[in-house]
């Protein structure tokens, strides 16, 4: 006769959801998970785990690069979303391939949620288009996320008789006024310039509540093997973007530049940023995930002041 298994503490009965890369979107995303589940935030800084403490997580001092770390994550977690960036340079993510051959070891999680870029699409010449487009990157840090795309799809399938779902979010530029880095009135202050009329790009933007809010729904939402545009409603070429951030904030309006122009003055990511264009559909993200944004484009994402 088997012995009854023992009994297993409250806290770990309850849904243990894993945020690897613990950074404002996992922050935010961390914050509007359900009551009573056991949230625990991946950070490879132990100065940070106080922090995380105080902010109502378990902190695990792991570093993706550190392949005996990383092993300690086998069969921990049930659901899992992964927003750690690639490494900064090379072809590949070794680091996504390290948390999957770590996943696999023991009982797969139920939910893998990915956020990739909409970089892996590069340049679209401005057309509008939803998930079933090819991806053409043409940068490594493009290429770095197409692989670890195909590493999550990859495990997706090999787990799915376990149920596993495995979902990508492709994510363009994320905005907020309380968002380090992601503050639009940073770079108008900056007086950088754009490219002129002519020679402008569409690009596509999200709140940084709303991807979060869109995390979150990926978790219990998720098809397998879905892609999901996590893109608002907002259709603008870049320096019309920042000719709003600009008006509605009182600020100068950014100088317009020729592309030959910027060229000679923009660094080559600032350029490769200039160089690509397209409009995303969002179809699936308020059909299959349920999301209603609520900043739904730009214009409601920036409140004018007062």
């Amino acid at each position: 006769m088997r012995a009854p298994s023992p009994v297993r503490p409250a806290v770990f009965r309850r849904t243990r959801v894993l945020v690897v890369g613990f950074g404002d979107v996992g922050q935010r995303a961390a914050a509007m998970l359900p009551a009573g589940l056991r949230v625990l935030a991946l950070t490879s800084q132990a100065a940070r785990m106080p922090a995380l403490r105080a902010a109502g997580v378990r902190p695990l001092h792991v570093n993706l690069d550190d392949p005996r770390a990383v092993r300690r994550l086998a069969g921990l977690v049930d659901r899992v979303l992964h927003l750690a960036p690639p490494p900064g340079q090379g072809p590949s993510d070794p680091r996504t391939m390290r948390l999957l051959q770590a996943l696999s070891r023991g009982r797969a999680p139920r939910t893998l949620v990915y956020g990739s870029t909409t970089g892996v699409y590069g340049d679209a010449g401005g057309a509008e288009f939803d998930e079933t487009r090819a991806v053409a990157p043409t940068t490594d840090r493009a290429r770095r996320r197409v692989h670890a795309e195909a590493a999550v799809r990859g495990f997706g399938r090999r787990h799915a008789a376990a149920g596993t779902r495995a979902c990508i979010l492709r994510i363009p530029g994320i905005y907020a006024l309380d968002r380090v880095g992601g503050d639009p009135r940073e770079r108008v202050r900056r007086g950088s310039p754009v490219l002129r009329p002519e020679d402008d790009v569409w690009t596509n933007h999200i709140h940084a509540d709303d991807l979060a809010r869109a995390c979150v729904a990926a978790l219990w939402r998720a098809r397998p093997g879905r892609v999901v545009h996590v893109s608002d409603d907002t259709r603008l070429r870049m320096g019309d973007y920042f000719d709003f951030v600009a008006d509605r904030f009182g600020l100068p309006r950014p100088p317009r530049l020729s592309r030959a122009e910027a060229a000679a003055v923009l660094s080559p990511m600032q350029l490769s940023f200039m160089g690509e264009s397209r409009q995303l559909r969002n179809a699936r993200l308020k059909t299959e995930l349920r999301v209603t944004l609520r900043y739904p484009d730009v214009m409601a994402g920036l409140p004018a002041p007062g």
